[in-house]
């Protein structure tokens, strides 16, 4: 099996480390094509407006001057053009990437693409409890029960164009209660909040920052309840946004 790593914290995340030794599990024929930056918050962007540029560190090692969409895009296009991979894992992304965060997830959207290329594709996050936390969020969860998550997914029948979302709970591995496959949450969208300050110049600067939380879903039914529960949370997801309920109301709509 040829898998493919990637991420949105960058080439140099410890996450990427901790994925590529996950996957080294799996396959001898890992390949690691990554932004050269961090890239969190990127959603599904591609670069149009400026040539990319590639860098190669070593044998089946490259990172690339732009989204995780332009990572996988290079991969599958180029640097892997005449064999394919089998399997893309993304991540593992530091925080969380559960409910609406996959609408912005630069790791879920490095699925995303591969999985509209038709290859097997699989988002890993490490939640963590404590902000401020830069480099040192603990990987704890994520090393021990990576392989234990991804191995049934390996083997497992997919319908086209789904991808997985796995989000470990922010515990030590020997705490973790197990996996559950659940539904995408959805978060109170008030918890935005903009910290505004001003720079040494006297002009203003403003940065996005996240209040509590707020579930707007059943208790127990969503990767929100499964990480709060302490919980592997395993959500398949699918690219055809099509809200099937609105179709009878719109076509009435249009109607003559």
């Amino acid at each position: 099996m040829r898998i493919l790593v990637t991420n949105d914290d960058g080439y140099h995340a410890p996450g990427l480390k901790v994925l590529e030794d996950i996957a080294a599990q799996f396959s001898d024929d890992v390949w690691v094509v990554a932004p050269a930056d961090e890239q969190s918050g990127a959603g599904h962007s591609l670069t149009l407006t400026r040539p990319l540029r590639l860098r190669r560190f070593a044998d089946k090692r490259f990172a690339v001057a732009g989204t995780p969409t332009d990572a996988v895009m290079m991969a599958l296009a180029k640097l892997m053009a005449d064999s394919p991979p089998d399997l893309i894992l993304s991540g593992v992304n530091r925080g969380a990437n559960l409910a609406e965060d996959v609408t912005y997830s630069g790791t879920v959207s490095a699925a995303m693409e591969g999985a509209l290329a038709g290859v097997r594709s699989i988002a890993l996050s490490q939640v963590y409890a404590r902000q401020g936390m830069g480099d040192s969020v603990p990987f704890d969860a994520a090393i021990q029960w990576g392989a234990r998550v991804l191995a049934p997914l390996i083997d497992l029948d997919w319908a086209p164009r789904t991808l997985v979302n796995v989000n470990f709970p922010p515990l030590p591995a020997n705490e973790v209660k197990g996996v559950r496959v659940v539904g995408q949450g959805l978060r109170d969208y008030g918890r935005l909040q903009i910290v505004t300050n001003r720079d040494p110049r006297g002009y203003e600067y403003h940065w996005f920052a996240l209040g509590p939380t707020t579930t707007q879903t059943p208790a127990h039914a969503t990767d929100l309840e499964a990480i709060r529960d302490g919980f592997v949370a395993v959500t398949p997801l699918h690219l055809d946004l099509t809200h099937g309920p609105s179709m009878d109301r719109l076509h009435a709509a249009y109607r003559d």
